[in-house]
C-alpha cells in the first residue's frame, strides 16, 4: 500500500521562463493600445530534439505557436536557456486546437495538431525556407477531435475525440523508412469503437499498443494481430470519473493515469504466459498495483521522464493550480510501486494547468 505522501520535505519548483504570446495593438498615435490577448492554452509538446515547444490555443484565435530554444552565456557567464516564438501556424482548423505532437523524427519537424472542427493537421517545417505548411489533413471523425499521438517510429498515427472512436492511420513520413517522397502521405487502417463517451489516446509498448482514456471512466488496451485491431483488455474500475491522461514509463511495463476523480492510479503490464489467454490471444494484461493522492481536485495531466533523462519521475498538474512532481522510492516494486513528493509549486494565477511535459533530455 502506498504511504500518504508527505508535502513536508518536498522541494519548491522555480520557474525557468514565461511564454507570452505576441502584443496585438489597437489604433495609431496616441489614442494606440497594447494588450495581450487572452485564450486558453490547451495542450503542449517538446520536438524530439528538444529543440522546439509547440503550444496550441483556443478561441477567439485558435493557432499553434511554436517557441525555439538557444543556449546563451548570462552576465553571470553561466550557461542558460532562452525560448524565441518561432511561428504561428493558423488559419487551417478554425476552431479550438485542443492537442499538439511532434512526430519522432529530427528532419524535418512535422507537427499534428488535433482540433475541436474534427480535422487533424499535418504540418512540416520546409527546407531551406524554415517556413511551415500544412500538407495534410485528416478528416472522418464525426465531431471534435481531441487528441493524437505518434507511435515511437512515427509509422502509425492515433487520433480520437468526442465521436468515441480512435482513428489508426498509418503514416508515410518523408526521412523516414516507407517515406513516399517529400510530402506526408496517410492512409486509415483502422477504427476502434468501443467507448460510450469522448476519448484521448497514448502509445503503449510496442509500436502496436494503444491505450485509450474516456470520459466513461474506462481506459482500454487496443493491440494488432495479423492487421487486425482489437481490445486485449478493459480497465472499468480503477477510476470513479473522467479519466483525463495517461502516461506510460520507459520500460513500457508501467501506466499512470489521471483521473477527475483527484487520483494518479499506477497500472502494470503482466507477461501474457502469467495469466491466460483471451479469446485465443494472448496479449499483456494490465492491472492496477498503486496510487497516488496528492492534489486537491481534478488532476488534468499526466507525464512520464523520458528515457534518456535518466530519473525516472513522474510530473502531474490540474485543477488546483498545482504542479507535483513524485519519484519513486528506493524499496518499491514493480507489483508494489511506493513514491514520494519529490517537489512542487502552486501558481494560484494560472487557473486549470493543462498539460505539462518533460523536457526530453532534461
Amino acid at each position: 500500500m502506498q504511504p500518504p505522501l508527505d508535502e513536508s520535505t518536498f522541494s519548491a519548483l522555480t520557474c525557468d521562463a514565461v511564454l507570452v504570446p505576441p502584443a496585438q495593438h489597437i489604433g495609431e498615435g496616441d489614442e494606440r493600445i497594447t494588450y495581450i490577448q487572452q485564450q486558453p492554452t490547451w495542450h503542449c509538446d517538446f520536438s524530439f530534439d528538444g529543440t522546439c515547444l509547440a503550444v496550441c490555443y483556443g478561441a477567439p484565435d485558435p493557432c499553434v505557436r511554436i517557441w525555439r530554444t538557444e543556449q546563451r552565456i548570462a552576465k553571470s557567464g553561466e550557461s542558460c536557456r532562452s525560448w524565441t516564438l518561432y511561428t504561428t501556424l493558423s488559419g487551417i482548423q478554425k476552431r479550438t486546437i485542443r492537442s499538439v505532437k511532434f512526430a519522432p523524427i529530427t528532419k524535418p519537424l512535422i507537427l499534428a495538431s488535433a482540433s475541436f472542427d474534427g480535422t487533424v493537421a499535418i504540418w512540416e517545417e520546409q527546407q531551406p525556407s524554415k517556413e511551415w505548411d500544412c500538407t495534410a489533413q485528416l478528416e472522418g471523425h464525426d465531431s471534435e477531435c481531441k487528441d493524437v499521438a505518434w507511435n515511437a517510429s512515427g509509422t502509425l498515427l492515433a487520433t480520437c475525440g468526442r465521436d468515441k472512436t480512435v482513428w489508426i492511420w498509418e503514416a508515410h513520413l518523408p526521412g523516414t523508412v516507407g517515406g513516399r517522397g517529400r510530402e506526408s502521405d496517410f492512409e486509415c487502417l483502422a477504427v476502434l469503437n468501443g467507448h460510450e463517451a469522448d476519448v484521448k489516446c497514448y502509445w503503449g509498448d510496442g509500436e502496436e499498443i494503444v491505450l485509450s482514456g474516456s470520459y466513461d471512466d474506462t481506459i482500454r488496451v487496443w493491440a494488432e494481430d495479423g492487421g487486425d485491431w482489437y481490445c486485449a483488455a478493459t480497465l472499468d474500475s480503477i477510476h470513479s470519473s473522467t479519466i483525463w491522461s495517461i502516461t506510460v514509463a520507459p520500460s513500457g511495463t508501467r501506466f499512470v493515469s489521471a483521473s477527475d476523480d483527484g487520483s494518479l492510479t499506477i497500472c502494470k503490464s503482466f507477461s501474457p504466459d502469467e495469466l491466460p489467454a483471451k479469446n485465443g490471444k494472448k496479449s499483456p494484461v494490465w492491472q492496477p498495483v498503486g496510487k497516488l493522492e496528492a492534489h486537491k481536485g481534478t488532476i488534468y495531466s499526466v507525464d512520464y521522464a523520458n528515457a534518456r533523462v535518466g530519473h525516472g519521475r513522474i510530473v502531474s498538474s490540474g485543477a488546483d493550480n498545482r504542479i507535483l512532481i513524485y519519484r519513486e522510492t528506493m524499496n518499491s516494486t514493480s507489483s508494489k510501486p511506493t513514491f514520494q513528493l519529490d517537489a512542487g509549486i502552486d501558481i494560484p494565477q494560472a487557473g486549470d494547468i493543462n498539460c505539462v511535459k518533460w523536457h526530453p533530455w532534461d
